[in-house]
């Protein structure tokens, strides 16, 4: 990180659009160069075909510190992850936190308010999105929290379409709890088939929150993921 925190500092010069991707392009470097020192393998499964060409709405679970570093070695394409204010101010990490994403103060809601007004100008420019929809660390047994209705408005609004994508492994790398956790191993990315929402309105923005929570949670499932325990018990992780 601090090889490319000089260049970092020279791309944000360039605006929020050219500089932000400058950025960006320097943290799938930073994060290519580092996954494979610590023996982690990152490894992207595609469910059906995927244009990156274009942009979207993509969603995913979130339950450990890990799933900063990976999305930006996931998302091989445009994108500004929406991410919480108060990370932008931890040392060194925070100046290129809120260069290369889009911060949020979940408690504001004029901040709230601001932070949509950038995300759909970045969307207009053809960059792609992601957020994380439960809000926070999932820390329950469940496959995954409840999702706010932010990410499914903004692509209703737009009229992106929506993109799940699964992290499977990050929770058994790392654990939210402490950072000391990491540990080597398969990261295991998947993307799931894009949701269109050509036609929909504000009325249909719970029931497409509902379809992808839906989705998630049965391919979550699927997969056995290291997290979900038995449905009666809502208990908190390990």
């Amino acid at each position: 990180m601090l090889l490319i925190f000089p260049f970092v500092i020279v791309s944000s010069f360039f605006g929020r659009i050219k500089g932000g991707n400058m950025i960006v392009k320097l943290c799938q470097l930073w994060a290519d160069t580092w996954f494979p020192l610590i023996f982690i393998r990152v490894k992207r499964i595609f469910k059906s075909p995927h244009d990156k060409t274009k942009p979207y709405i993509f969603v995913t679970n979130h339950l450990s510190f890990l799933d900063s570093a990976v999305l930006v070695t996931a998302f091989r394409q445009p994108i500004r992850p929406l991410g919480k204010v108060e990370m932008s101010k931890v040392p060194l990490f925070g100046f290129i936190y809120k260069n290369a994403i889009v911060t949020v103060d979940r408690s504001s809601p004029a901040d709230r308010s601001k932070s949509l007004r950038i995300l759909k100008s970045i969307i207009r420019k053809g960059i792609s999105v992601l957020v994380f929809p439960e809000g926070t660390f999932n820390m329950t047994n469940k496959p995954l929290k409840e999702f706010y209705d932010g990410a499914f408005r903004l692509a209703v609004e737009t009229q992106t379409p929506v993109k799940p994508v699964l992290f499977l492994d990050n929770y058994s790398r790392m654990k939210y709890h402490h950072v000391f956790t990491l540990n080597p191993g398969r990261c295991r990315i998947v993307y799931l088939e894009e949701i269109p929402v050509i036609g929909l309105s504000h009325s249909d923005t719970a029931q497409l929150k509902e379809k992808v929570y839906n989705i998630m949670t049965e391919k979550l499932r699927e997969y056995k993921v290291g997290w979900i325990k038995n449905d009666n018990d809502p208990g908190i992780l390990d």
